[in-house]
């Protein structure tokens, strides 16, 4: 007879997070290359599209709030930036010691270009899934994520 000591307790419960930590992993870099595939349909990276996201979120952003709401470094935001203001989709406001990002009209139309064939793309990522299944994914990935101190 065996006891369940917290020994085994412990084992039993460690390879189920680790093959759950894999399988999110597997599933998050899966769909991160399948999403990045689908933005190049308008030349744009991840990083890219979610600084247009918040850019319209935001009205107008300094570039420091937007380096720390997207967790970028300066120089890394700086780069970026850079490259979507040469494309003409962001321009740049100095106002005394602080820089303000804000889209253009053409950023404005390449955003509301995307939105609705973004909103198809992630309806057909999930068909595999029930629409009770989406939900239950949703509510234990939030469940997963409450609390956590991501920094």
């Amino acid at each position: 007879m065996k006891i369940n000591t917290m020994d085994n307790f412990s084992e039993k419960y460690s390879k189920t997070g680790l093959q759950l930590w894999f399988q999110i992993s597997r599933a998050y870099h899966i769909q991160l290359k399948l999403y990045s595939h689908f933005l190049k349909n308008w030349d744009l990276s991840i990083s890219q599209y979610e600084i247009l996201k918040k850019i319209v979120e935001n009205t107008r952003i300094s570039q420091k709030e937007l380096a720390e709401k997207m967790f970028f470094t300066k120089g890394n935001i700086t780069q970026i930036i850079i490259k979507m203001e040469k494309g003409g989709y962001i321009r740049r406001e100095q106002e005394w010691k602080t820089k303000y990002i804000l889209l253009t009209n053409k950023g404005k139309e390449l955003y509301e270009q995307i939105v609705p064939e973004q909103k198809a793309y992630f309806s057909q990522r999930f068909q595999g899934l029930t629409k009770k299944e989406q939900k239950h994914l949703a509510k234990l990935l939030k469940k997963m994520n409450e609390g956590e101190n991501l920094l």
